[in-house]
């Protein structure tokens, strides 16, 4: 069957190791994909050294508010150093280097005082721009949105603070925008959700990470500069609304795992076609995207059946 009206069916693979030899560029989801916030999946380190021997460029792609600095100390804590992959590109990142030119769309001139909603009352996301960080926002010119501290707050927990920076119309720039995120075994809110409502409130928001093509755009630059290019590269993630939506928008092929967001719904699917009528499932809630490949998990070769992660509450 051909034409514009040809369905192409996911291809469902055992382990990256079939798709390999197709591509020079990998780039990768953290969260979800490598790790579950607390430790690495079984296969992962193992997966990257082998696409390392292989010489691919692989780039490990986050929605963190967190500069690349800051998440490749923290992936090396968990035991992936440096050594097994080429580049790591965060939103954040992508946020600060932004706000440090001031140049262009949405970032020109946009002010120099802020009132930041993160993970941890974490600042570092503006360190060394010369942007103060203010409490009430009716003494800032923007607010930046990189983090939540779900679940011990709520997103009512938020919601006075978000409504006061909508009264001053403060311009927002959503370093991560994952409604939700992977913690141990649970899901917990992500920032995104906070920007959701400030837009509810009224307010104008910017969003710099997947699906959203700012960091794509970043990401395809340095892939462009080690003579990649996205026809040569796969996105590998666990989020339909960011990862593979993000990828089919740039025209990049994509690679959903099962592990991370979409855990439950392949939760006890053992066949091909109980897996098929899942993933049916999910490309109808997420505007009919499809990704070109599903896999169980970051692992080079089959994954084991019995490989568990014990949900752990962070």
């Amino acid at each position: 069957m051909s034409g514009p009206s040809a369905i192409i069916n996911t291809k469902f693979c055992d382990g990256i190791s079939d798709i390999s030899d197709s591509y020079a560029g990998f780039i990768i989801d953290q969260w979800g994909v490598l790790h579950d916030g607390e430790r690495v999946y079984d296969g992962v380190a193992e997966c990257l050294k082998e696409l390392q021997r292989r010489k691919k460029f692989v780039v490990i792609m986050s929605n963190s508010g967190k500069r690349a600095e800051q998440n490749s100390k923290r992936l090396e804590k968990m035991g992936i150093g440096p050594d097994l992959y080429n580049e790591i590109i965060t939103s954040g990142e992508v946020t600060w280097q932004s706000l440090n030119n001031q140049n262009s769309g949405f970032f020109e001139d946009i002010g120099k005082k802020c009132v930041i909603i993160s993970r941890g009352n974490d600042r570092s996301i503006v360190n060394g721009l010369g942007v103060e960080v203010v409490e009430n926002p009716k003494d800032a010119n923007f607010l930046i949105i990189s983090g939540a501290d779900s679940p011990d707050k709520t997103l009512e927990d938020y919601e006075p603070l978000l409504r006061n920076c909508a009264r001053y119309k403060l311009k927002a720039i959503c370093a991560n925008p994952d409604s939700l995120g992977v913690m141990g075994g649970q899901n917990i809110m992500g920032p995104g959700t906070l920007a959701a409502r400030y837009k509810d409130f009224g307010g104008v928001v910017e969003y710099i990470g997947k699906p959203h093509q700012p960091i794509f755009m970043y990401c395809i630059q340095i892939m462009k500069e080690h003579n990649v290019y996205p026809g040569q590269t796969v996105m590998i993630g666990d989020t339909m609304a960011h990862d593979i939506l993000g990828g089919s928008l740039v025209n990049i092929d994509t690679c959903l795992v099962k592990t991370g967001i979409h855990q439950k719904v392949f939760l006890g699917k053992d066949n091909p076609a109980e897996v098929d009528k899942a993933l049916d499932l999910l490309i109808r809630q997420y505007n009919n995207v499809r990704p070109k490949y599903l896999v169980d998990q970051l692992t080079w070769g089959k994954a084991l059946p019995d490989r568990k992660h014990k949900k752990r509450i962070a």
